[in-house]
């Protein structure tokens, strides 16, 4: 054998059933004296730690390729030294305080912590509400249960068992019509947006409309690839004359809530945008972001039940059980099905396992169940943040549908700007949006009255009614001024 690779560990022996270790030992030279060093190299340099358990003289003899007498005269030289110690039916292990301590580090003023008491921010979920327990029953499940192939990246389009209960599921809760090889999994909105974007060019369009105002992140992504027209939205929703004019093929839209300004599309608008796609064989992206939170009465449909073949249905996990579960899906037309398949395969993949533990999830009734909870949690903080604007600040409004994790609080006229009452309520660490921050330009900057844009998902439970009376102190405090 070449003695070059002496200094790599050979195979660790089958029968080998201790713990495997990583020393390098020079081709020549004493054997004992370079196992030795490169043992205490290790735990110099913190590779093993207090307490860390050895391998037995045989097995660490075979991975090292010595005689087994070389490594247990080092381990008996190291006991010695205090470095390592020897117990019957413990094995050898690393002695405490066997490192040499590190030097102490030079004192530093603590950094003040940037986050706000009281955060308040638009879209966000009560994090503390994650349902940990059917989340561990689903995921100990999919580890038992899950075929080979779900170790695997698989099918693009994500795992079969996801897709048929999302089918099943979305039919039942938002009228989506689509069958499971017409749906794609992805790792959120976010991702599904830029892979229809890249789909979108790849197959010759030009210019999207998006809602003015809607979140600067998204517009960001699809502009990457396309021209973005701006389009207004008022009460009703998307206005159908500008995108007409803006000669977009592509129409990117909140319907069923809009982001941020709180309203539901009206029938008539709906009517008109699907009319615009039929006329224009356009794409309409159809971004369900929260429609399975609506407190004041039955959800309204997906737009796309009513024109499967031209709007582009998109919802995602992170509102309804957290951001961390990265979890979304596309209900695709058969148009767009290989293409953004294809996109989807190169593209990074989504976890199969948490596909799984969501189908275990919907399956088993756990995530319904979730669902009813924090609806009735959500719908009461939106009833006390609309109780303390109503009894304490008569002359602000709240709108916007009751419905999702934000409400719009419009200021009276003659309040500070925006940016004063963002500054003002910065120094009492209380983070909040403004209308402002979603608009591009600032359309109507002048004649609307300033309002805010204030989340009330976030902040855990116990902290919520200080979080509302910090924000109402405030607004209090300017409107007094």
């Amino acid at each position: 054998m070449d003695k070059r690779l002496d200094s790599f560990p050979a195979r660790t022996p089958a029968s080998a059933v201790g713990p495997e270790l990583f020393l390098e030992v020079p081709p020549r030279g004493g054997r004992r004296r370079a196992v030795e060093e490169s043992l205490r190299a290790a735990i110099r340099d913190g590779r093993l730690l207090s307490g860390a358990r050895l391998p037995s003289s045989r097995d660490l003899a075979a991975e090292l390729g010595v005689a087994r007498g070389t490594v247990a005269a080092a381990y008996e030289q190291l006991v010695a030294e205090g470095w390592l110690t020897a117990r019957s039916g413990s094995g050898t292990r690393v002695a405490a305080g066997a490192r040499a301590p590190a030097p102490a580090p030079r004192e530093h003023a603590a950094p003040r912590s940037s986050a706000p008491r009281h955060d308040l921010r638009p879209g966000r979920p009560d994090t503390g509400a994650f349902p940990r327990a059917a989340w561990a029953r689903a995921m100990r499940h999919t580890l038992r249960e899950a075929p080979a192939d779900a170790f695997d990246l698989g099918d693009p389009r994500g795992r079969p068992e996801l897709r048929s209960t999302l089918s099943a599921y979305l039919g039942r809760v938002r009228g989506v019509r689509a069958d499971p090889s017409h749906l794609i999994v992805c790792s959120g909105f976010t991702q599904a947006l830029d892979l229809l974007t890249g789909v979108f060019a790849e197959l010759g369009a030009g210019t999207a409309g998006m809602e003015n105002p809607a979140i600067g992140d998204h517009v960001s992504i699809v502009a990457s690839r396309l021209a973005v027209a701006d389009i207004a939205v008022d009460a009703e929703g998307m206005s159908r004359a500008e995108l007409a004019a803006s000669a977009a093929q592509v129409a990117v839209c909140t319907p069923a809530h809009q982001f941020p300004l709180g309203t539901s599309m009206s029938p008539g608008r709906r009517a008109g945008l699907l009319s615009w796609a039929d006329e224009n064989l356009g794409w309409i992206v159809e971004d369900d972001y929260d429609g399975e939170f609506r407190y004041d009465r039955r959800p309204i449909g997906a737009l796309q039940s009513r024109r499967p073949s031209r709007v582009i249905y998109v919802g995602s996990a992170s509102k309804s059980l957290g951001p961390a579960v990265r979890l979304g899906w596309i209900a695709c037309p058969p148009r767009l099905l290989e293409p953004l398949a294809e996109a989807k395969r190169r593209a990074r993949p989504t976890s199969p396992l948490e596909q799984l533990a969501l189908a275990r999830m919907i399956d088993s009734g756990d995530y319904d169940r979730h669902l009813r909870g924090v609806r009735v949690a959500y719908r009461r903080r939106r009833d006390l943040l609309a109780e303390a604007v109503r009894s304490r600040l008569p002359r602000a409004r709240v709108l916007g549908i009751e419905a999702g994790l934000h409400a719009i609080i419009e200021l009276p006229a003659g309040s500070p700007d925006e940016a004063t009452v963002s500054a003002a309520l910065r120094a009492a660490s209380v983070d909040v949006h403004t209308l402002g921050d979603y608009l591009r330009p600032p359309l109507g900057h002048d004649r609307r009255r300033p309002s805010l844009v204030v989340g009330y998902g976030t902040p855990p439970t116990h902290a919520y009614p200080g979080a509302v009376n910090a924000l109402v102190g405030v607004l209090r405090r300017l409107d007094a001024a």
